[in-house]
C-alpha cells in the first residue's frame, strides 16, 4: 500500500486528474449549489487524524480552556460505561483540552430531550468520533441534538469529525449501510447536511478508495463529490474550503483542474476524472471549482 501511495503522489503532484477506462452514462449535474454553513467552521478530516487537527481544532475553538463536546457514537462498542466515556474523555484532556465532555446515545428519544443537549448548548465545539456514520445518523438525524449542532454553528461554533465523522457532516451519507462499508449507496442515505449537496469519502488512498464516489454519482449527478485521504482535510467557512494535512483532496465536480496552468477544463459528458487538491489550495463549494492563483513557474 505504501508504494501504492508513492507513486500516487509522484504522478501527481501537479494536480492532474485520473482517467477510468469505462464511461459514465450520467454527467455530473452543475446546475445544483452546493453550499457550506452560513456562520461557524467546518474541519473535515479523512481518517487517522494526527497532532495537527487537534491542534487546528483547539485553535479554532479559541483555545485549550473552551468547552468542547465529543461525540463517539459511531464507533462500534455496545459498552458505553462510565469507563468507557471517561477513557475517551481522556483522550482529549491529554492533547491539552481543559473542558471537555463526551456525550453519546443511541436512543433517539434521549437525543430530542433538552437535557442532553445542555452542554452542546454550551461549547464552542463539537469533536464526531470515527467509525460507522449511519450509528451518527440513526441518534441525531432530524433530533432536538442535530438543531443543537446547527445552533452552535449560528453563534459561530466549530464542528470537527475524521473519518465517519467527516462523512456524516456531508448531506449524502457515503457508505452508510449497516451491512457493510463497501456499499457505497446503502439503506443510510442522509447525513447531517452542515454542507448541502455533497457527498464525502474518506480514507481515500490509502484504501484504493478513489473511484468509489462513481458509483453514487452515477445515480446522484447534482452531487458534489469529494474525497479526503488519510491525515488531510478542509478547513471550510461559508461556501470555501482550504486543505490541510500531509496528502490529498479528490475532487468530483465534473472539470479538470490543471495546477500548471492555473486553468479550469469542462469535462465532456461520460468523462469519468477527478482532480487533486493539496494544503494550502483553496476550493468554491458554490461555484464548485478550484480558486484559481497564480501560474507555476
Amino acid at each position: 500500500m505504501k508504494s501504492f501511495v508513492v507513486i500516487l503522489s509522484f504522478l501527481l503532484l501537479s494536480g492532474s486528474c485520473f482517467l477510468l477506462t469505462s464511461s459514465s452514462t450520467t454527467p455530473i449535474d452543475l446546475n445544483t449549489k452546493t453550499e457550506g454553513p452560513e456562520k461557524g467552521t467546518l474541519l473535515i478530516i479523512g481518517g487517522s487524524a494526527k497532532d495537527i487537527f487537534f491542534d487546528k481544532f483547539m485553535e479554532l475553538v479559541g483555545g485549550p480552556n473552551e468547552p468542547i463536546v465529543v461525540i463517539p457514537t459511531a464507533v462500534s462498542s455496545r459498552e458505553f460505561d462510565e469507563k468507557f466515556l471517561k477513557s475517551y474523555q481522556e483522550r482529549y484532556l491529554k492533547r491539552g483540552f481543559k473542558n471537555v465532555t463526551v456525550l453519546h446515545t443511541r436512543d433517539r428519544n434521549e437525543a430530542n430531550s433538552k437535557v442532553f443537549i445542555e452542554p452542546i448548548q454550551k461549547a464552542k465545539g463539537v469533536w464526531f468520533s470515527g467509525g460507522r456514520q449511519w450509528r451518527h445518523a440513526d441518534s441525531y438525524l432530524n433530533t432536538l441534538t442535530h438543531q443543537a449542532f446547527k445552533d452552535l454553528l449560528n453563534r459561530d461554533g466549530v464542528i470537527a469529525g475524521s473519518s465517519a465523522g467527516a462523512t456524516i457532516q456531508g448531506s449524502y451519507l457515503a457508505r452508510g449501510d449497516t451491512k457493510s462499508n463497501t456499499i457505497m449507496m446503502g439503506d443510510h442515505e442522509e447525513g447531517l447536511s452542515f454542507i448541502s449537496n455533497i457527498a464525502i469519502d474518506q480514507h481515500l488512498m490509502a484504501r484504493n478508495r478513489q473511484f468509489d464516489l462513481f458509483e453514487i454519482l452515477d445515480h446522484r449527478p447534482e452531487l458534489l463529490g469529494v474525497g479526503l485521504d488519510e491525515n488531510t482535510g478542509i478547513i471550510v467557512k461559508g461556501n470555501k474550503f482550504t486543505v490541510i494535512g500531509e496528502s490529498y483532496v479528490a475532487m468530483y465536480d465534473g472539470t479538470r483542474w490543471s495546477a500548471e496552468r492555473d486553468t479550469i477544463y469542462q469535462l465532456p459528458k461520460g468523462s469519468r476524472e477527478f482532480y487533486l487538491l493539496k494544503e494550502g489550495d483553496e476550493y468554491n463549494l458554490e461555484e464548485r471549482k478550484v480558486v484559481l492563483k497564480n501560474k507555476v513557474d
